[in-house]
C-alpha cells in the first residue's frame, strides 16, 4: 500500500470525493432556497458537472437536482402547515421558480397537491420535531410493503 495513512492514491481520492459530496449536500441543505444548479454545485467542488452528478448519486442514491428538491419539499411542508403564507409565497420562499414544478414536485413526493396538503394540515399542537419526523416526505423506493418487525 501506499499514499498517506497506508491507503492507496485510488482510496485517498475516494475519501476527498465523499468530502467533497459532503460540502455539496451541506450546501444544499444551507443554502436550499437560493437558485442552485448543477453546474454551480460543481464548480464550487472543482468538479465536472455530470461527474458530480454520477458521484452524488452513486453516494446518496439520488440526483443532487432531486435532493434539492426533496429539502425544498420538505420546507414547503412547514411552511404550509404554518397556514400564513399562500402556495405560490411558499413556492417562491423555498427557491422554486416554477409554481407549477413545484406543485408536480410536491404532489410526487408528498401524495398530494400543496393546496390539499395545506387545507387538511391546519397548524397542529405537536411539537416540531415530531412533526417533522411523521410528515417526512417518503419516495416510493423509501417505502417497503413488507414493514420490518419492531422487535
Amino acid at each position: 500500500m501506499t499514499g498517506t495513512a497506508g491507503r492507496t492514491p485510488a482510496e485517498a481520492q475516494h475519501l476527498r470525493d465523499l468530502a467533497r459530496l459532503r460540502r455539496v449536500r451541506d450546501r444544499i441543505d444551507r443554502e436550499y432556497a437560493q437558485p442552485l444548479d448543477v453546474e454551480a454545485l460543481a464548480r464550487g467542488v472543482n468538479m465536472s458537472a455530470g461527474h458530480l452528478s454520477r458521484q452524488f448519486r452513486a453516494a446518496y442514491g439520488e440526483s443532487p437536482y432531486s435532493y434539492l428538491m426533496t429539502r425544498r419539499i420538505e420546507r414547503a411542508m412547514a411552511l404550509l402547515r404554518r397556514g400564513d403564507l399562500s402556495v405560490t409565497e411558499v413556492c417562491f420562499t423555498v427557491g422554486c421558480s416554477s409554481l407549477g414544478t413545484f406543485s408536480t414536485r410536491f404532489s410526487e413526493l408528498v401524495g398530494v397537491p400543496p393546496s390539499v396538503y395545506r387545507t387538511e394540515h391546519a397548524p397542529a399542537d405537536l411539537p416540531s420535531m415530531i412533526t417533522r419526523q411523521v410528515t417526512r416526505p417518503i419516495r416510493n423506493r423509501e417505502a417497503r410493503s413488507d414493514p420490518a418487525p419492531l422487535a
